[in-house]
């Protein structure tokens, strides 16, 4: 709850359709302390919701990816020094992470097809294709004697 509004939880690492995302940070348990640090560091930024976390250890985030991302973030805790969890299974679920916000990004910034045309488009480059039965003999030279 933030603003005084319950905020719907989905999974941190499930499909989520459009922009807006839901991520677990998961910190080394190790260092508990550094959860509160990177809450206070995190909440100066702008469009960024924090919450606790699903599990000890974690906050829970929502950003627009068009404005961040979990690699950037990550990355940026890292460099200022926060340890975060490097179990097998964080490791996985960051890659797989990084790897879809990637794709959405690159996806949302390639410019739709139009529908209607497409079928224009490719009839176009069919009549131009070189066909199996296709004559290279001229016209001209082409006629039964």
């Amino acid at each position: 709850m933030r603003d005084g509004k319950v905020r719907k939880r989905a999974a941190a690492f499930v499909p989520q359709p459009g922009a807006r995302k839901h991520r677990e940070l998961r910190f080394d348990q190790r260092y508990p302390e550094q959860v509160e640090e990177a809450r206070k560091l995190l909440c100066g930024l702008e469009g960024m919701d924090i919450d606790a976390g699903l599990v000890p250890c974690s906050l829970s985030i929502w950003y627009e990816i068009s404005t961040y991302s979990l690699e950037g973030l990550e990355a940026a805790l890292v460099r200022q020094g926060f340890r975060l969890d490097n179990s097998l299974y964080s490791k996985l679920m960051r890659t797989l992470v990084y790897f879809c916000e990637e794709t959405q990004m690159r996806n949302m910034r390639v410019p739709e097809r139009l529908i209607k045309k497409s079928h224009e488009v490719y009839s176009k480059a069919w009549e131009n294709h070189p066909h199996g039965d296709h004559d290279e003999t001229p016209p001209e030279l082409r006629q039964d004697r």
